[in-house]
């Protein structure tokens, strides 16, 4: 099965990045083999905005069975969602300890996203 972390760096040794939209690398790992392929996501580093629907829009491409992040806001964490992506949030430490705590069936997808929207009203 394949999930999808956000990480700082391009491999399992890499810490999980708090914020999903603004995530340098997110890591495609297969959970029964640890194969990692590292994902760029350059061009929304410093969008000024839409940065994580279009990171949701890119992962959804992929079909992970999850989204392990640290926090996630409500467009794209509706985006993975309808797509049918469980999102699992408030990740932390490195990414090959939250893969092994995803094989041990210990995370939850979340219900809700749990970061505010950034338009203003």
């Amino acid at each position: 099965m394949k999930i999808v972390l956000s990480a700082s760096g391009p491999d399992l040794e890499a810490q999980v990045e708090p914020r999903f939209g603004r995530a340098p690398y997110f890591l495609m790992v297969d959970t029964e083999t640890m194969a990692c392929e590292a994902l760029t996501n350059g061009q929304n580093l410093q969008a000024a905005q839409g940065a994580g629907i279009q990171a949701a829009a890119m992962i959804t491409r992929q079909r992970p069975a999850a989204v392990l992040t640290g926090h996630c806001g409500p467009k794209a964490f509706n985006t993975l969602l309808a797509a049918g992506i469980g999102v699992i949030l408030g990740m932390k430490g490195p990414v090959r300890e939250a893969v092994q705590k995803y094989q041990a069936g210990k995370l939850a997808p979340a219900r809700v996203p749990d970061v505010a929207s950034h338009w203003m009203s």
